[in-house]
């Protein structure tokens, strides 16, 4: 029950965070670079930003999938997620959508037989095989998701680099998105930091294991405990060691979250165009109570400096 709560809160984590890129690229696509500066939003407007179909619209995402308008890479992956097979049809890769329900459903079907067999008889190679079989599952939604997102495309103004494809690439895979950006120097400092992470995290949770087996040995009337250890210092070592454990919990969650950001971040600021031409202009300037921030200003003379970039 633990590792399915977990798997659903990380994959509406997954969800939520799809969406924030996805609206966040849609946004800097929209022309932030041109307009940033000249746009004019009127009420409806507004008031059109500000509802939830701008995030995600039903109409918009099967209309994508019949081929009547284009749709974002963020988006699609997030409806996809639920609807499977969706990116298959928006890229035209009919021939894979049995692959895809065939290998998920068989997988979640043989899991749920052998489940059944394993809690009626008891024995413990229906266990190991339902593992296997929810894991090729889930080995199988990966791919769909990531075939999804390779084969993606928009059309052929498509040639450049999207923060959306990036940010779904760094979920799936830590480190692809990093790839897509051809950023690979970054990616030794990220598996370092997971496999830091996870090392220690594997470390502690094993002391805090222990630990608390002892405690319980020693706090249970009915067993009769031999060992050298102490029941406070069992109840110390068990505290202290799940509470490095869950440190490294988070600093994993972090590096991980921190791979993904930088992929979108820096796969957006590739769009951008960066003069060469730098330059900063210094000048006297006359300070009048008109151009002063503060309501006593008088006449006096400052600097003005302007850059170009």
């Amino acid at each position: 029950m633990r590792k399915f709560l977990v798997i659903s809160i990380l994959a509406l984590f997954s969800l939520i965070f799809s969406q924030v890129f996805s609206r966040a690229q849609n946004y800097g696509e929209s022309g932030f670079r041109k307009d940033a500066f000249t746009q004019s939003y009127n009420q409806d407007t507004l008031s059109r930003r500000d509802t939830s179909d701008v995030l995600f619209s039903f109409s918009e995402y099967f209309g994508a999938i019949r081929g009547k308008n284009p749709i974002d890479n963020g988006k699609l992956f997030a409806g996809s997620m639920v609807f499977l097979g969706g990116q298959q049809m928006y890229n035209r890769q009919y021939w894979k959508l049995p692959i895809v329900y065939g290998s998920i459903g068989a997988g979640i079907g043989l899991g749920v037989h052998y489940n059944k067999k394993w809690h009626s008889t008891g024995d413990d190679s229906f266990r190991k095989k339902r593992n296997w079989c929810i894991a090729g599952a889930g080995i199988a939604y990966w791919w769909m998701l990531m075939d999804g997102t390779f084969n993606y495309h928009r059309g052929e103004e498509d040639t450049h680099i999207r923060a959306s494809k990036a940010t779904v690439y760094s979920l799936l895979c830590p480190g692809l998105g990093q790839i897509y950006n051809r950023d690979y120097w970054k990616i030794p400092i990220y598996y370092t930091g997971l496999i830091f992470t996870a090392s220690y995290y594997r470390h502690w949770n094993i002391n805090y294991k222990r630990y608390k087996r002892i405690y319980n040995e020693i706090t249970n009337p009915d067993i009769e405990y031999t060992g050298r250890i102490t029941e406070s210092t069992a109840l110390y070592y068990r505290n202290i060691s799940r509470r490095y454990r869950d440190y490294f919990a988070a600093g994993f969650i972090a590096v991980y979250l921190l791979q993904v950001i930088d992929a979108n971040v820096f796969a957006f600021m590739q769009n951008f165009e960066v003069d060469d031409n730098l330059s900063i202009d210094i000048s006297p300037t006359v300070l009048a109570p008109d151009n002063c921030y503060a309501s006593n200003a008088s006449f006096g003379l400052g600097m003005r400096i302007g850059l170009t970039f």
